[in-house]
C-alpha cells in the first residue's frame, strides 16, 4: 500500500501572463505618484490618520472592484 492516497500533480504557472500583470499592477500604482506628486504626501497623510475599520472598509472595496474588474476582463475573453 501507498503512503500517498493521491497522486501529486506539478503546477503549470504562465510566467508571462503573471510578469505582465505585475508589471500591469506597478504601473497602475506608479500612477498617482507621477500624475499628483504635490499632493501625494498630504494624501498618504490622511490615509495614515484613518481608523483601522475605515482602512478594512476601502480595503475590501478595493479588493471587491479588483474581482469584478477581473471578471469583467474574463467575459470580454468568452466572447
Amino acid at each position: 500500500m501507498s503512503s500517498r492516497p493521491y497522486k501529486t500533480r506539478a503546477m503549470n504557472i504562465d510566467w508571462s501572463f503573471l510578469l505582465s500583470a505585475l508589471g500591469l499592477a506597478f504601473i497602475l500604482e506608479g500612477i498617482p505618484y507621477f500624475l499628483f506628486s504635490e499632493r501625494m504626501p498630504r494624501i498618504l497623510i490622511s490615509i495614515i490618520e484613518k481608523g483601522p475599520k475605515q482602512m478594512r472598509i476601502l480595503g475590501l472595496i478595493a479588493m471587491i472592484f479588483g474581482l469584478l474588474l477581473i471578471s469583467f476582463g474574463q467575459s470580454l475573453v468568452d466572447l
